[in-house]
């Protein structure tokens, strides 16, 4: 998948489903949704967003909007 397709002036929207049977990042009508299988407590979602990121698309990223929401605005730092 082209994540770049869906960075503007450095960030990225992405909508979180934690709790998920693996972790993925899909496209939908609404732009990117972020499968993890993080519970949604104690920022263990949050950071498991991070190192997704890091891990699948080597690309620091800081949760600009949205750390308690599903729905995340993601500065892209590298």
């Amino acid at each position: 998948m082209n994540v770049q397709s869906y960075i503007k002036n450095n960030l990225l929207r992405v909508k979180v489903v934690p709790h998920s049977s693996k972790a993925e990042l899909t496209e939908d009508s609404q732009g990117l949704k972020l499968y993890l299988q993080a519970p949604p407590e104690k920022d263990k979602a949050n950071k498991a967003l991070i190192r997704f990121f890091k891990r699948e698309y080597n690309l620091k990223v800081q949760i600009k909007s949205g750390a308690k929401s599903r729905d995340k605005v993601l500065i892209i730092l590298s």
